[in-house]
């Protein structure tokens, strides 16, 4: 029986006065009415802390042990001139724009290599990398002609941070290496090359530095 179940049947059967008894009962009702929840809540409340908070074992004294979430410092950087500090804020522009798009064609070459892992004749792999051509072609094309030369040239680049293949070697991955060559040649006329590679620790330091700030949520 609940413990204000309790206290009104004692009290209703204790006193010949009926009116004093039943007050006293309301009284005490409310009382454990007010308190059990806060009770429950309290334990509630224990034991989750109890759950969530992780601790550790030195010397026979117990201490917790919370694990802090990593915070990287980036620096500013350091421009040499107006030009240069100008030519950062058109990178910013250009890699929010095309940085979706490399991380997207990362996602998509993973998935390919897995799926194709799983197919064992050449046909198979042959209609699957058909289909999935298409499926790019159709998720990419339109948003892709809207790119600028600089901003298709930068594409490439990233394309490379976030595959670790150049976008000459996965175009003769799966189509081969005569549509990987023509379609090198057609970059070049228009000043890109799909064997550009990504040089973080050299001349793409600015883009890495601004990729960080991104995906730290600074810029």
């Amino acid at each position: 029986m609940p413990k204000y179940e309790f206290q009104f049947y004692f009290c209703a059967m204790e006193g010949k006065t009926k009116y004093k008894s039943l007050i006293i009962c309301i009284c005490c009702l409310r009382l454990f009415t007010f308190i059990s929840p806060n009770e429950a809540k309290a334990q509630e409340l224990a034991d989750s802390i109890n759950l969530i908070l992780q601790h550790r074992i030195i010397q026979n004294d117990t201490l917790p042990h919370v694990n802090l979430q990593e915070v990287p410092v980036i620096p500013p950087y350091k421009f040499k001139n107006k030009r240069h500090k100008r030519r950062y804020g058109k990178l910013v522009r250009n890699i929010k724009k095309v940085l979706p798009y490399a991380r997207s064609a990362g996602e998509k070459v993973n998935a390919i290599n897995n799926h194709l892992a799983t197919l064992t004749t050449d046909k198979e792999k042959k209609d699957y990398l058909k289909k999935a051509e298409k499926e790019l072609f159709n998720e990419f094309e339109a948003p892709l002609r809207k790119l600028t030369f600089s901003q298709g040239r930068l594409l490439i680049k990233l394309i490379n941070r976030e595959t670790g293949n150049t976008t000459y070697e996965l175009i003769k991955q799966y189509k081969g290496g005569v549509t990987a060559f023509f379609w090198q040649g057609v970059a070049r006329l228009f000043g890109s090359n799909l064997k550009s590679e990504y040089h973080k620790e050299g001349e793409d330091q600015m883009i890495e530095h601004i990729i960080l700030l991104i995906d730290n949520g600074i810029i």
